[in-house]
């Protein structure tokens, strides 16, 4: 199955052609601060700006859409950032090659994780959020997972 996306403004744009392509939404209650963390401190791409923001995340999407009411194809359902930093409901899984020269990089820029880098048993891994309070993980497989 094909997913390449292409778009009539720009080819990064994540619009499939055929079958599905999959993109992650998170809600924020400043878009333009979250595009910042993201583009400045992670490395994204903005490929719109406003509200919502689209990002090109490496080889993934984000779309960084304002907290809102309920709408008619979402009814019932308010949208909101995360409210309690101590529950973790989901979390954006970031597998890289090399986890200390990202949390290096990252801290650089203004990022500020739970913890350094942490051997486990199949990887090393750390954690940090965004400025809504989305968690981030950061993994570098060491071993086979079992």
């Amino acid at each position: 199955m094909n997913t390449g996306a292409t778009s009539r403004q720009n080819d990064d744009m994540p619009i499939p052609r055929e079958g599905i392509l999959v993109t992650q939404l998170l809600i924020v209650r400043d878009v333009a601060r979250s595009r910042a963390f993201y583009c400045d401190i992670l490395g994204a791409h903005a490929l719109r700006d406003g509200s919502p923001a689209i990002l090109r995340f490496f080889n993934t999407w984000l779309i960084l859409s304002p907290e809102g009411e309920a709408t008619d194809d979402r009814p019932g359902v308010d949208a909101r950032a995360p409210g309690e930093a101590k529950i973790l409901t989901s979390a954006l899984n970031l597998r890289v090659a090399d986890i200390q020269d990202i949390y290096e990089r990252w801290l650089s820029r203004g990022a500020d994780f739970l913890t350094p880098p942490k051997q486990h048993a199949s990887e090393i891994r750390c954690y940090l959020r965004d400025p809504d309070g989305h968690l981030i993980e950061v993994g570098q497989a060491t071993g086979t997972y079992a």
